[in-house]
């Protein structure tokens, strides 16, 4: 601990703490707007996190600003616990999740864009805290850590070192030459894309509660929705579906390169080696799934597809389609069928889905796509290293040959990521889930994603978790969002070692 700059680090926490706040201080309007007498409670957990992260700011605001790799490991991962931790007051000071363990979960279920619950009547919760709740999405998705850094320079401290940690995916490209001026920018595109999405959801015929929910909910591929039966509540709005669909797939995209394309620069876009996969696979997915909707139907798949009548029974297939793949692919969670009732191919290939995740970053979780793509590449690799020893045979990815280093992290990430996936599945079940369940909770914890298979299907949820098993399904919601080894480097004796 010696060699650590503890006082910057509780610093920093307190400034996260404050702003935690200040988003919270956010519902109090809309409880105020509706008449609830949840409103104080609000108020009161909003002032109670302020106050907490000014004490831990104001006595170390004189810390020495030296920010090194692992105090930015550190204060990424105990940010997004203080985040959490904080984050539960609205709902215990409001006494709608009485039990701390529950409200923890739907806490860091929200920060981590998750989006699986332990409520089970959503629609008569307060609206004060459904905007809450939607706002932990929001605030996660890009990372409240990448919003502190773009005022970190009104601090004298520079903030590569936090943007690397928290950010999505295995590299962190850069719009901008300094981080600050990027962050902004991917602030910058997110409300942007989220105030434009809460105007098309509105148009289409969302009320202006409802739109603002699901439009933070989307961008942050989150999947907390407003409705008890998610956006199936809207299978009479096959438009406000549509909208959904376009806007989950641009979350689960590489904002770098929608900022290129706000840039008009499309053809950098489509030279992205991931969006081509990330692009022609959903659309490839979607139509088998279609496909197989449309010819292999059973008498449980007909229920699913309500109002198929609205624009026609095939029409109606694809959307669904479309819906769950985006929706799983991007790991947003929102559901409009309940796919575990189809097909059991159908069941399997969405499943197999889990384990994609979107594109690097993005706001969504899981493996990512690029990380897919250059171990595929790489196996090549090794095919032709056995014909030709001798041959220097790079991995090549975007025109560019992937340094080993790079190759040899997206492995060891990928092992270690279905080594605990393995683990973790025994353990839940250990704690009473069914075999099935296990896989489906620990697939969906890990990856982020939300509903998953089992007694934790769209149709189901959390709820019914036993006491250990919300706290380890939560540890493992973490440690996704934050690509394991930003949290699990902490586990490690050596990083407690002075160098």
């Amino acid at each position: 601990m010696k060699n650590l700059n503890v006082r910057i680090i509780i610093s920093f926490l307190g400034l996260t703490s404050m702003l935690n706040g200040v988003f919270m201080l956010l519902a109090f309007p809309f409880s105020v707007y509706y008449n609830e007498p949840e409103k104080w409670g609000i108020l009161e957990a909003g002032i109670t996190t302020i106050a907490i992260g000014f004490i831990l700011w104001f006595f170390n605001r004189n810390a020495t600003k030296n920010l090194g790799k692992k105090e930015g490991y550190l204060i990424v991962t105990l940010g997004w616990l203080m985040l959490s931790f904080t984050g539960t007051l609205p709902y215990v000071y409001t006494d709608t999740i009485s039990v701390f363990t529950d409200a923890f979960f739907e806490t860091i279920s929200g920060y981590s864009t998750t989006g699986s619950s332990i409520l089970t009547d959503i629609e008569s919760m307060p609206k004060g805290i459904l905007f809450w709740r939607s706002a932990t999405h929001w605030i996660g998705g890009m990372g409240i850590i990448v919003l502190t850094v773009a005022i970190l320079p009104l601090l004298g401290i520079g903030g590569m070192q936090l943007f690397m940690a928290e950010a999505p995916g295995p590299s962190a490209d850069k719009m901008h030459p300094r981080i600050t001026e990027t962050a902004k920018r991917l602030w910058l595109i997110y409300f942007g894309l989220t105030f434009t999405e809460f105007f098309l959801l509105k148009f289409a015929g969302m009320t202006w509660f409802d739109a603002i929910n699901h439009a933070m909910a989307t961008m942050s591929t989150g999947g907390f929705s407003t409705k008890n039966s998610s956006i199936a509540h809207y299978n009479d709005f096959p438009i406000i579906q549509y909208i959904i669909i376009v806007f989950m797939f641009i979350a689960g995209a590489n904002f770098v390169l929608t900022y290129f394309a706000l840039k008009g620069k499309i053809r950098k876009v489509f030279n992205s080696e991931e969006f081509k996969y990330y692009f022609f696979g959903t659309i490839g997915v979607t139509l088998l799934i279609t496909f197989l909707i449309i010819n292999f139907q059973d008498s449980n798949l007909v229920s699913t597809l309500s109002h198929p009548k609205v624009w026609g029974a095939n029409e109606s297939a694809f959307r669904h389609a479309a819906f769950s793949v985006v929706s799983v692919l991007t790991t947003t969670g929102f559901v409009s069928a309940d796919f575990t009732m189809w097909s059991f191919m159908i069941t399997a290939i969405i499943f197999s889905l889990f384990f994609i995740g979107g594109s690097a970053g993005s706001t969504s979780g899981g493996v990512k796509i690029v990380r897919h793509i250059i171990m595929i590449k790489s196996s090549f690799y090794e095919f032709k290293k056995l014909l030709h020893p001798n041959a220097i045979i790079p991995v090549r990815y975007d025109g560019g040959s992937v340094p080993k280093t790079i190759i040899y992290n997206i492995l060891s990430f990928f092992i270690l990521y279905m080594l605990i996936f393995i683990v973790s599945s025994v353990l839940l079940t250990f704690f009473g889930l069914d075999f099935i369940s296990a896989i489906g909770a620990t697939a969906s914890s890990l990856g982020n994603i939300g509903p998953a298979i089992g007694s934790v299907s769209p149709v189901d949820n959390f709820a019914h978790l036993s006491v250990p098993a919300k706290w380890f399904c939560s540890f493992l919601m973490l440690i996704g969002r934050l690509e394991l080894f930003t949290v699990l480097i902490l586990l490690t004796p050596f990083f407690w070692k002075k160098i």
